[in-house]
């Protein structure tokens, strides 16, 4: 009895609406993640204008098709708006040239339009196909091949303006180029001593500019889901401005979201804000719109994993996709993949588009969600010039904060949010110097509401950090210092050895009466080493720095047949190696958890050697400085450039402290401020009860969660001095596959379905 094979499944990807940085980390993802599982892989181009036009615009994609597109802008399958796809006629003639192609499974890359529109393309799925069968255009047995339209939807939009995700593709590389756009006016807007308004994207969605607000420092903020309050709101705003002049600051930063709107719901423009601010501050003030420039360039190393995952997923779901399923969307919630309804999400953007509209901004803002709205508190504060007014029976409380460990870039964000946040509530704060050296040296300086100033956009550590643990007849100086500045609670921002010296603190308490104050350590760590957090202050940056290296290395290799060993920091921890490898396309990545053995190495020698015979230009291969005590990086280049005779060459870069280095990434300013808030909330609530709790913070399942400092070794490898729980191992599957040099299938011999 012969057997018939099951056709191999087919679908087809397309980027829709706006562009938006990351689109083609997720095309090449959904591409090799399909073409893994053995199905046949479509690339529609120009979006529903490609699907319209059939042909050639719907082509089969390859492997090596999607090679080397991941750190470029942009779309490389092209996206264009399609009026003919808006009415019947030309969805009709759409689905006749999927069918034509035998495709019924899509994956949309695209905003919420486009997303509305593949569902109504489904919903019209069976109607369109009888109509197509009645006409003669497609046949009977065309029809029930497919009788359904499976469409999975990952949002790439930059404004970050789709509910039912936590962000979208796009919105953190705008986010940098915001940030680097409003870093760079600032310097001239203080030379000058002016004033400048920032103009950004955003629709009805305020997320770009209260997060630029945040990571920059600006004086003020104006979005749509929360206009200002009152009818002098305009005075008000000069007169921070002004105050902050009379308070030392040179510059005046406004970031404007394009869709913002004042209660009466009348448009907020950047030439109205202008009169408005040169009457009143008697000075030029200059616009800065920055439009398509938020669109452009390289994406961040963020939006390159994210929508690597995404992109992993949304191909699975497709393809596995049964008979009357419902269209879905594939977000992140919680630094977790999710799927969810696709209208649902698209229902409720719109009722807080709806909800701006109809000036119901206490409903927007609560849509957009509790940490939207808590950084907008946050956002508050930071602006002033000053500190509210404090009542006289105000009794206030003497706080210190204190870097330890390495410098994480960040370190300065939170430094100046602790500090902020403790002013305006009447308290007095102490910069402690060069981490715990400062507490037994007594190189304490009080910090003013001016003196962080600037802080925001700086790396490394401004008050000083340091690694250094005290021997045990410190422990007097510190109980000394302590005491003589009556200090009431301490914030360290740090690494193990910040959480190492606030656990050393913490087991004397019953020899020194003075350590019996409360105390919470915020992780602030290049190597995400910490235990009981998914993210660390710092490695945000430092994974950036090591993607934007590593695409010069690659631009290197490429123009001369070569391959590149590259060690990047993490010490026995892997998380800077992982992430870097999927951010950058590595062929491999060696860690410290996964191990490393000669039949490792044998078999990498093996397939690069046959891929440069096979035409390949680049190799590229990140290990983690501790990956293997004996097959460090140096041997692994010796062992490539043995085996590789003349076929290519190799080389070996190891990247060092410029992972420590540069301006910290808006997501590590925004997150070193948000952790700096909490921390500062429980460290007040802590000294109002009289407790002496000793802590640090965490993010988990996208909660920020307190821990007692004496669990901090209990969560720790100790021996391998990392977390017992990484996440991030979860992801190396996805890296390991979208970095062969083809599918492990074999399409000839594939059943899928």
């Amino acid at each position: 009895m012969s057997t018939m094979k099951t056709l191999k499944p087919r679908i087809a990807v397309m980027t829709s609406g706006g562009d938006a940085q990351g689109m083609n980390a997720a095309v090449r993802s959904v591409v090799r993640t399909a073409l893994d599982m053995g199905a046949d892989c479509f690339a529609i181009q120009d979006g529903y204008s490609g699907m319209v036009a059939g042909g050639d615009e719907i082509r089969p994609m390859h492997w090596g098709d999607v090679g080397g597109i991941i750190h470029r802008g942009g779309t490389v399958i092209g996206t264009a708006r399609c009026l003919e796809f808006r009415a019947r006629p030309g969805r009709l003639t759409a689905a006749k040239n999927l069918i034509q192609k035998d495709i019924s499974r899509l994956v949309i890359i695209g905003g919420d339009g486009s997303l509305t529109g593949a569902n109504t393309f489904k919903n019209e799925w069976p109607s369109l196909l009888e109509e197509l069968v009645d006409t003669q255009q497609i046949t009977l047995a065309q029809a029930a091949a497919h009788p359904d339209l499976h469409i999975v939807g990952l949002v790439g939009s930059i404004d970050n303006d789709m509910c039912g995700t936590d962000i979208t593709i796009g919105a953190d590389t705008a986010l940098h180029r915001i940030t680097e756009a409003i870093d760079a006016i600032s310097s001239t807007a203080a030379s000058h001593q002016r004033a400048f308004i920032v103009e950004v994207m955003g629709r009805n969605c305020g997320y770009l500019a209260l997060m630029a607000g945040i990571a920059t420092g600006a004086d003020w903020v104006l979005i749509p889901e929360n206009p200002p309050n009152g009818e002098d709101w305009e005075k008000r705003m000069c007169n921070i401005m002004l105050d902050g002049r009379k308070e030392g600051r040179r510059d005046s930063i406004v970031v404007l979201s394009e869709g913002a709107v004042d209660r009466q719901g009348r448009e907020i423009t950047a030439s109205r804000l202008q009169g408005i601010l040169e009457s009143h501050m008697e000075e030029e003030v200059r616009i800065t719109i920055l439009g398509h420039v938020q669109r452009g360039g390289t994406p961040s190393a963020f939006d390159r994993n994210l929508s690597s995952q995404l992109g992993w997923y949304a191909a699975k779901y497709v393809i596995e996709s049964q008979p009357g399923s419902e269209s879905m969307m594939i977000g992140i919630e919680n630094n977790r993949v999710i799927h969810k309804p696709l209208m649902q999400c698209v229902r409720m953007t719109h009722s807080c588009n709806d909800a701006i509209g109809n000036r119901d901004f206490r409903t927007a803002l609560n849509i957009r969600g509790h940490n939207f709205k808590r950084n907008f508190r946050i956002l508050r504060t930071l602006v002033r010039a000053r500190p509210h007014e404090i009542p006289a029976d105000h009794q206030p409380k003497t706080f210190a904060i204190m870097n330890c460990g390495g410098p994480a870039p960040g370190m300065n964000a939170g430094t100046r949010a602790a500090a902020r946040l403790l002013l305006d509530q009447g308290h007095k704060v102490l910069g402690i110097q060069r981490g715990i050296k400062g507490l037994i040296n007594d190189w304490i300086i009080e910090l003013g509401w001016m003196d962080c100033n600037g802080w925001a956009p700086l790396g490394g550590s401004e008050l000083g950090t340091s690694r250094r643990l005290p021997p045990e007849p410190e422990f007097y100086s510190i109980a000394q210092t302590i005491e003589r500045y009556n200090i009431d609670g301490i914030l360290i921002i740090g690494g193990i050895s910040g959480y190492t010296v606030a656990n050393m603190i913490n087991s004397r308490r019953d020899h020194f009466p003075a350590f019996h104050i409360p105390m919470v350590c915020i992780p602030a760590s290049i190597d995400n080493d910490l235990p009981d957090t998914e993210l660390s202050v710092g490695t945000d940056t430092a994974l950036n720095n090591i993607m934007n290296a590593v695409d010069k290395i690659k631009q290197s290799a490429v123009a001369s047949n070569r391959a590149f060993v590259v060690e990047v920091m993490g010490r026995r921890c892997g998380y800077l190696a992982t992430m870097g490898g999927l951010a950058t396309g590595a062929e491999r990545v060696y860690t410290h958890e996964e191990g490393v053995t000669i039949e490792d190495l044998s078999a990498d020698v093996r397939d690069l050697t046959a891929a440069f015979k096979d035409g390949k230009k680049l190799g590229l291969l990140i290990r983690s400085e501790d990956a293997h005590p004996v097959y460090t990086t140096d041997f692994t280049r010796r062992l490539l450039e043995a085996e590789s005779g003349d076929i290519f060459s190799v080389r070996q870069s190891v990247l060092g402290h410029i992972q420590q280095g540069g301006d910290p990434t808006p997501f590590d300013r925004i997150f070193a401020t948000r952790l700096a808030a909490e921390s500062i909330d429980k460290l007040q609530a802590l000294v109002k009860d009289n407790r002496d709790d000793q802590l640090y913070i965490g993010l988990k399942n996208g909660e920020l969660t307190f821990n007692p400092v004496e669990d901090f070794l209990r969560q720790m490898d100790q021996e391998n001095a990392r977390p017992r729980e990484q996440w991030w191992l979860e992801l190396m599957p996805i890296a390991q596959l979208l970095a062969k040099s083809e599918p492990t299938v074999d399409h000839a011999q594939s059943n899928v379905l």
